[in-house]
C-alpha cells in the first residue's frame, strides 16, 4: 500500500507540473500550431530521467521507494514518454538493438493506431 501512495502522490505532483509547464511553454510560443508544450515537458522528462537513472545506477542514489516516488511517480505523471525514452536506451545499451528499434516502432505505431481507434470508436458511438 506503501508503494501505491508514493506513485500517486508522484504522479499528483508530476501532473500539475505538466500542466504548468506545458501551459507556459505553449503560451510563450504564441502559437497553436504547433505541440511546443508537449515536445517541451517530452524533453525535460527524458533529460531528467536520464540524469537521475545514472545516478541511480552508478551511485546508489535512491532507494526503491525513492525510485518509486520520483521515477514511476513524478515523471510518469509530468510524462511516461522520459520512461519510453529510458527503457530504449537501457535496450540499447545492453546490446538488444531490435528490441529498442521493436519498442520504439510498437509505441509509435501502435500508439498512433490506437488513438485513431479511440476516435473512430468513439464517433461511431456517439454521432
Amino acid at each position: 500500500m506503501t508503494n501505491i501512495f508514493l506513485v500517486g502522490a508522484g504522479g499528483f505532483i508530476g501532473s500539475i507540473l505538466r500542466y504548468l509547464v506545458s501551459g507556459w511553454v505553449q503560451q510563450s510560443a504564441k502559437t497553436l500550431d504547433f505541440p511546443y508544450g508537449t515536445l517541451a515537458v517530452n524533453v525535460i522528462g527524458c533529460f531528467v530521467i536520464g540524469f537521475l537513472a545514472q545516478l541511480a545506477e552508478t551511485r546508489g542514489f535512491f532507494t526503491s521507494e525513492s525510485r518509486l516516488f520520483v521515477f514511476v511517480g513524478i515523471l510518469g505523471g509530468f510524462t511516461t514518454f522520459s520512461s519510453f525514452g529510458n527503457e530504449t536506451l537501457n535496450l540499447a545499451r545492453d546490446s538488444l538493438m531490435m528490441n529498442a528499434l521493436a519498442n520504439i516502432g510498437a509505441n509509435v505505431i501502435i500508439g498512433l493506431l490506437a488513438v485513431w481507434l479511440g476516435r473512430t470508436v468513439s464517433y461511431l458511438i456517439w454521432r
